[in-house]
């Protein structure tokens, strides 16, 4: 590692050139640290806009889980079949499903190596459960918190292994040479968020690698359960030539609005009320009665919410649990009340349809009886199946034994994001996109696959740089060569920006991104609305620049955010817009309005019939990529890899470990 002072036009930088530069500080990232540095290579840098800040350590559900292989019970499973099961999730390539299956036991027991605590029974079994869209019990979980468990083990090995950290840097722009006409990472500009002075403020790093773990694009939505200090910062890697696949795909769900969380799980399994009310918390009206038959088929659909969490367009017909969402969206965006949970009282429905636990569907009853949560309140049959569950709010100052909890249908996970090989490189070469930045899930994917995607994933990575990609940066003043005209760029932007005297503020521009991706990229995209959105947006990136202005250090580096998030949401608008104007149709977690198709029953909005994806139609069964390029965006559709055959005889597999060639491109 060399670091030192350079100067470019009237800016002072830090100068810094190692192999990896890693960024951001979750899972994922500190996963792709600690093990480069078992790998032996460590020279490298984490640098991250705020040590745990992101989704990582500020995320989590009733029990949040981890999808793993099974490794308990007589159930047959096999890294095969989980591959398989990934795969059939839709839109997901089938040889990323196998390295995800066959790397969960590893980076599994390497979590409790590290001491996450997930159960395990007397023998030593590592108990699991079904989580949404798993057909074995594959799922487990270290409770509310275990991303979070995840982030303090990882952070502590970061910190044992003295892995240089750099917090309070925001990375602004992915730095890129071209040699014999192939693109690839040259290392990265930044901004020291502590700086106090603006000429004194950039940080430039000349890299071999980057690995990009900044997660998904949480900045993007009005109505989000991203932490809030988690905005994902992808836009710079799809504006230095990276390309998207699968941006259409988002999971959004039930979340309460107050302390941001997922209500899923046992949150939903021990049949709380919902109820509404005007903007002053008056007019109050159990919203969903009018759109069930009876009290059994209500708290039928609130209970399979519990593992049926996502919004789901298939689970809507037949007083499905996702109609329960529909109705959420609907009383909160276009009826324009607020909604709410409560755990202190049952639904009600009238006098001759109390809630009784006679009423119950055998499937909810023989559930919370084998859970020992028969109590006569939600709150009551919450406190015998999950008490962490309720003091998760106690410690962020609810209490909802006393208090509902405010509601919405939120934005949660982003399936897609950036393209990557079985390796997590891009097509960038050298820069690998980690945890939710990398879009290696499809249309559907088991609930917790994320957490061992981004483990595996950022093993994977680090095996990679490893055995490919030691060498040593170039020298200063070959990097210089490179990309001063790109670091030039962006420091006069900054000048112009530090000049500016724009009235607008920064912020009603992130207000309108943020608006129009709930309203036209959320749960309900109609194709016309879409298509204002896109051009607006497309207007506005062009002359964006030019509205913007900063007055000190955190203005500056919060402006060249906007402009990624700008870019971000463009750029995710026009996937959307391409997949409807090809034929997409509703599927994984948003509906596509379609007048020819069903109509939810009892909903008297005209423009809310859709037709289910039957992956008929090449927009359907191809993952659609995106690439920003001179200032559009182009696509492509790319047939599905299959799950592929794996070579499995043990002496050519060791003879190739021999030989070091385990990780041939």
């Amino acid at each position: 590692m060399e670091r030192d002072k350079i100067f470019i036009g009237d800016y002072e930088l830090d100068y810094y050139s190692i192999n990896t530069l890693i960024i951001g500080s979750g899972a994922a990232s500190l996963n792709a640290a600690v093990s480069l540095h078992l790998m032996e290579q460590e020279d490298i840098i984490i640098a991250t806009a705020q040590w745990g800040g992101g989704t990582s350590n500020n995320a989590g559900s009733d029990k949040q889980t981890y999808y793993k292989l099974s490794l308990a019970g007589d159930e047959p499973d096999s890294a095969t079949k989980m591959a398989e099961d990934l795969f059939n999730g839709k839109c997901m390539h089938g040889d990323i499903a196998l390295c995800e299956a066959q790397g969960s036991v590893a980076g599994f027991m390497n979590l409790i190596r590290l001491g996450v605590s997930f159960p395990q029974n007397r023998y030593g079994a590592w108990v699991g459960y079904k989580t949404d869209h798993d057909p074995r019990a594959r799922a487990s979980s270290a409770g509310p918190y275990t991303s979070q468990k995840m982030f303090e083990a990882l952070a502590a090995e970061v910190k044992r292994r003295k892995i240089k950290i750099i917090d309070r840097l925001q990375v602004i722009t992915l730095l890129t040479s071209e040699e014999k006409g192939v693109k690839k990472i040259a290392g990265a500009l930044a901004i020291n968020l502590k700086a106090k002075e603006t000429r004194k403020a950039f940080v430039i790093f000349n890299s071999v690698n980057v690995v990009l773990g900044t997660g998904g694009p949480g900045g993007m939505y009005e109505n989000s359960v991203y932490p809030l200090s988690q905005s994902g910062s992808s836009g710079m890697a799809y504006e230095a030539g990276a390309t998207g696949q699968n941006l259409t795909e988002s999971q959004f769900g039930i979340a309460s609005v107050k302390f941001r969380w997922n209500l899923s799980g046992s949150y939903q399994q021990v049949i709380p009320r919902y109820f509404s009310t005007d903007k002053n918390g008056k007019d109050e009206k159990e919203f969903l009665n009018e759109f069930f038959p009876d009290i059994t088929a209500l708290s039928k659909a609130v209970f399979l919410k519990g593992y049926q969490w996502p919004f789901d367009p298939c689970k809507i017909e037949d007083h499905g649990s996702s109609l329960i969402d529909l109705l959420v969206y609907r009383e909160s965006v276009y009826k324009n009340r607020r909604v709410f949970l409560d755990y202190t009282r049952n639904p009600t429905w009238n006098k001759e349809q109390k809630f009784s636990v006679d009423r119950l569907d055998p499937v909810v009853l023989n559930y919370l009886k084998n859970s020992e949560a028969l109590g006569d309140t939600p709150f009551k049959r919450l406190e015998s199946m999950n008490r962490p569950a309720i003091d998760l709010y106690l410690h962020n100052n609810i209490d909802i034994s006393k208090e509902p909890l405010e509601i919405s249908v939120c934005a949660q996970h982003n399936n897609g994001g950036l393209k990557g090989n079985i390796w997590w490189e891009s097509d960038l070469k050298h820069l690998f996109p980690v945890g939710e930045a990398n879009g290696s899930h499809g249309v559907y994917r088991p609930g917790g696959s994320s957490l061992n995607s981004g483990q595996v994933g950022s093993y994977r990575a680090a095996l990679f740089i490893s055995r490919h990609y030691l060498q040593e940066p170039p020298d200063r003043q070959t990097f210089m060569s490179k990309i001063k005209n790109q670091a030039e760029k962006n420091l006069n932007l900054a000048s112009l920006f530090l000049a500016s005297k724009s009235k607008p503020s920064n912020d009603t521009f992130l207000e309108e991104i943020r608006h129009r991706m709930s309203s036209c990229g959320g749960i309900i995209r109609n194709k016309e609305k879409v298509e204002i959105a896109v051009s607006e947006a497309c207007a506005e990136l062009k002359i964006l620049k030019k509205k913007l202005s900063a007055k000190d250090v955190r203005e500056l580096a919060g402006t060249f955010l906007l402009i990624d998030l700008f870019l971000t949401h463009y750029i995710y608008l026009e996937a959307i817009k391409i997949y409807i104007e090809e034929g997409g149709r509703s599927r994984g977690s948003y509906l596509v309005t379609d007048s020819r198709g069903y109509h939810p029953e009892g909903i008297p909005e005209s423009d809310w019939n859709f037709t289910i994806c039957r992956y008929d139609r090449e927009i359907e069964n191809k993952i659609l990529e995106i690439k920003y390029k001179q200032e559009t965006v182009e696509k492509v559709l790319v047939k599905v890899r299959p799950v592929p055959d794996q070579e499995l005889w043990f002496e050519k597999v060791w003879k190739k470990n021999l030989e070091d060639n385990l990780s041939d491109s």
